[in-house]
């Protein structure tokens, strides 16, 4: 599938290359299968990589339907009904009917997926507190704020760019400042 060339824009800001870079090496880290694996070993949960993030796209929007996962996660349907299959066997998610269409199915966690959930957030959140243990809670805040921010503009520009949707300008955000 090819992809269309990028719009005309200035050339990046010296600031917005050091973001740009940061951002790949802090992906990368966290990315990483030993990382993965750490952090699994610290939650107790023995699910791979695609089950945890599917598992976290549920908890944060369920239900869903399988395909709503698949467009959400940016991967083929497929990999969703694997990985939806695997969680189902581990009693991690079950399939409830849709109320919209009693012939579809959405994706719901169960109480051992919401625990699962719960666990791997924890874990993540504890490691990072590690990390960040000698930073000020003030720039805690700051940080948290502008990653919201930096989110917010992320997904108003997805939204914009995609093929048949109007642009939806600024997406309204409790976390923007000033």
């Amino acid at each position: 599938m090819p992809t269309e060339p990028l719009p005309a824009v200035p050339a990046a800001t010296p600031e917005v290359v050091e973001i740009e870079r940061a951002l790949t090496r802090i992906t990368y880290l966290s990315t990483r299968a030993r990382q993965h694996e750490r952090l699994m070993a610290l939650a107790g949960v023995p699910l791979d990589r695609a089950a945890v993030a599917l598992l976290r796209q549920v908890a944060d929007s369920e239900p869903l339907r399988p395909g709503e996962l698949a467009q959400r996660l940016g991967v083929e349907a497929s990999h969703v009904t694997r990985t939806v299959q695997q969680l189902q066997r581990s009693g991690h998610v079950t399939r409830v009917p849709d109320p919209d269409d009693r012939r579809a199915q959405r994706i719901e966690l169960t109480d051992a997926g919401r625990a699962a959930v719960d666990r791997v957030r924890d874990a993540g959140a504890r490691g990072m507190q590690l990390a960040l243990n000698d930073w000020e809670p003030e720039q805690l805040r700051e940080l948290a704020t502008l990653f919201h921010r930096m989110v917010d503009d992320f997904l108003a520009y997805a939204v914009e760019d995609e093929p048949g949707q109007e642009a939806a300008g600024p997406v309204p955000s409790a976390h923007r400042t000033g």
